[in-house]
């Protein structure tokens, strides 16, 4: 495991790879830097790396600003003594988010998440191209029945069932409940849209995925569009379905 750790405290940078070298004696930290530049400068060298850990807070800015100038292509685990930014770490491919003072445990089930994402990503090609082709020849796809979120230090699991409508909000991602609860979740609308069963769900803009119990009114509007009332709140705005799309959500209501 090549271990990359952006850590402007250098006793903290020594203390995570002493922690990480106890608990995975393969593990190696190939690279640190002090800084968003010093991250951005090792980053464009394309280094061989398997994992990420970043502090949020750096000597010269917040580390998200260096998603905006080079492409970070593994996995990020983020360390902070502050839990203010866990939604935002979540818009970016974060694994997980770390309070500091690092706990072993905790660090030793970042290490574990990510070794069971890594296992996924390389599964056998012909299990997965197998399971593709029974669904195919069986006309049917297997739908998510649950999602993870994260409450503070907590994972919960939210049946699909209790689950009203998806949105997108400054470039995140949440399920809104029946109940009125709102959670951040780790995948894009796009995403959303092909895990979810779309005799269920409808996206009928760029910004909402909504369940066809969760309306409660549908108003003809201007220039040939729709507005939709929820049962619930509409954190992201008036519900509107584009233009483009009224026929085919007309025809998804008269099935």
């Amino acid at each position: 495991m090549r271990i990359f750790i952006i850590e402007d405290e250098k006793l903290a940078a020594d203390r995570l790879t002493n922690m990480l070298l106890q608990l995975d004696n393969t593990a190696e930290v190939v690279a640190t830097a002090p800084s968003v530049c010093k991250a951005v400068e090792t980053l464009r060298l394309r280094p061989q790396l398997d994992l990420i850990f970043m502090d949020i807070q750096l000597a010269d800015g917040l580390s998200f600003e260096i998603f905006e100038q080079v492409p970070v292509e593994v996995p990020v685990v983020f360390t902070t003594a502050y839990d203010a930014y866990a939604i935002k770490a979540f818009k970016v491919n974060s694994i997980d988010y770390l309070l500091k003072p690092i706990d072993a445990d905790e660090l030793q089930a970042a290490l574990e998440k990510f070794r069971k994402l890594n296992r996924q990503a390389t599964a056998t090609p012909q299990q997965g191209a197998l399971e593709q082709a029974l669904q195919l020849l069986s006309g049917k796809k297997n739908y998510k029945n649950q999602f993870v979120v994260k409450v503070g230090e907590h994972l919960h699991l939210i049946p699909v069932e209790e689950v009203a409508s998806f949105y997108s909000y400054e470039k995140a991602t949440f399920l809104q409940c029946a109940s009125g609860k709102r959670y951040a979740i780790d995948y894009t609308m796009e995403q959303v849209e092909q895990l979810v069963n779309p005799d269920v769900f409808y996206r009928v803009n760029r910004s909402y995925l909504v369940r066809q119990k969760a309306i409660k009114d549908i108003i003809t509007w201007s220039n040939s569009r729709l507005k939709l009332e929820l049962h619930h709140s509409a954190p992201a705005g008036e519900v509107v379905v584009s233009r483009e799309k009224v026929q085919s959500f007309k025809s998804w209501l008269d099935r």
